[in-house]
Formats: structure tokens, sequence, C-alpha cells
């Protein structure tokens, strides 16, 4: 059976940092640096990838390059009344993922426009890139689109604020992953029933101590209390 283009696009970035597609994202990102945050793009970047979250090359439908900084969130230091652990500066992660805050940031940036979807399309040691797919719900073309018609209903407003587009419903646990125990919801389930149980792990204080093979016999004798 023949393969089609969009088998080997999904093919080639599997590994985009390889070969001479590795050569051609280092020029992308070299002039992506110098660009602003938010860009609007004439074409996607990864077509294949475009598409399967459908965007169609038509009026009404956009395509917004985000950059995102990479890491936790930043927060001062404070210079007094605090120990060193209770300082609140490491690890100190955002509830949302970078694809999430790269959508709402582009939803601000054009107001008038329903995120569809977005995906990744690059990153260096300080930035990630996004490209996010927009559409007009009051241009003709949406409204006359059999597909693309029902963000045209006053409902879907600021979508990903609502944890409504897939990364956010990835994020919350609502998309099928492969099978039950891939979900977060699982492991959201499995967490609760740990902390009912009052079950702790091995590394927390008081936790059972566990100890060789040798000191373990001889608690158990009776030799060591």
């Amino acid at each position: 059976m023949a393969l089609g283009l969009y088998h080997y696009l999904r093919m080639q970035w599997k590994r985009p940092y390889d070969g001479e597609h590795g050569e051609l994202m280092k020029q992308r990102l070299m002039e992506w640096r110098r660009q602003p945050a938010i860009v609007r793009v004439e074409r996607p970047t990864r077509l294949d990838r475009a598409r399967a979250l459908g965007y169609k090359a038509k009026q009404g439908v956009i395509v917004v390059r985000v950059r995102v900084r990479k890491g936790g969130r930043r927060k001062p230091r404070p210079n007094k009344g605090r120990r060193p652990k209770r300082m609140g500066i490491y690890g100190f992660a955002p509830a949302k993922g970078l694809q999430v805050m790269a959508e709402e940031r582009a939803q601000r940036k054009y107001p008038n426009m329903v995120v569809l979807a977005s995906y990744y399309v690059g990153e260096d040691g300080l930035y990630k890139w996004y490209e996010v797919i927009m559409v007009d719900p009051h241009h003709p073309a949406i409204k006359n689109d059999p597909e693309l018609k029902w963000v045209t209903s006053g409902k879907h407003k600021c979508r990903p604020c609502r944890g409504l587009t897939p990364a956010a419903r990835r994020a919350r646990g609502l998309r099928a992953t492969r099978g039950l125990r891939g979900t977060h919801k699982y492991k959201w389930k499995k967490k609760a029933k740990e902390r009912k149980l009052k079950k702790r792990h091995e590394a927390s204080r008081g936790a059972r101590l566990i100890a060789p093979d040798e000191i373990r016999e001889k608690y158990h004798k009776g030799d060591l209390q």
C-alpha cells in the first residue's frame, strides 16, 4: 500500500531535531526568537497535525504561533521571615500546562476568534512554541461550513479559559489514552485510595523502615527491638 504525504510528515516530526530537518529547525528557532511572542503565520508549520485538529485553508481560519517561557513560575525570593525550606521558590509549578497558557494568550490577543486547538512546533533552552488554530465565528464561510459552524453559537467564547480545548481536556484527564491505567483519572483514584488506606511512601516521614534482609530477620526473631 502506498503511503501518503501526511504519513511522511508525521514520521519526520517523530524526531524533529535529527538530520536535515534538525538543521531546518535550528534556522527556524533562530528566526522565531527575534519575533514577537504572538505572531500570525500564513500557513501551518505542521500541516498533518493542523489538518487532524480541524484546520482548513479557507477564509475565517487563521494560525497563530505563540512563544511561552519554559519552566515553573518565577517568584521573588523573600528576604526575611522564612526558613530556606519555606521560601517557596523551588518547584513552584503552575497548575496548567504551557500549551494551555499559549492558547489563552492567543485568545486574549484575538478576542473575536474561537480557539479550535493547538500543537507543538519547537523549543529551545528557554522557550517553547505552539501554533494555535483559531476560527472567526462571524465569517460567512464558517457559518456555511457544516464541520465548523458549531463555533458560531455564543457558548464557545474563550474555550481555553474554561478547559474545553483538547490540550486542556488532556490536562483534566478527559481525553482517551492507551487504556484506563494511562488516564489521569485513574491515577487520581489510585492516590485517593492510598490516602484513604493511609498508605505512605517509603521516603516520607514516619514510613516503615526498609532494612536489609539480615536486620529484618533479627527484628522478627526478637533480637532487635
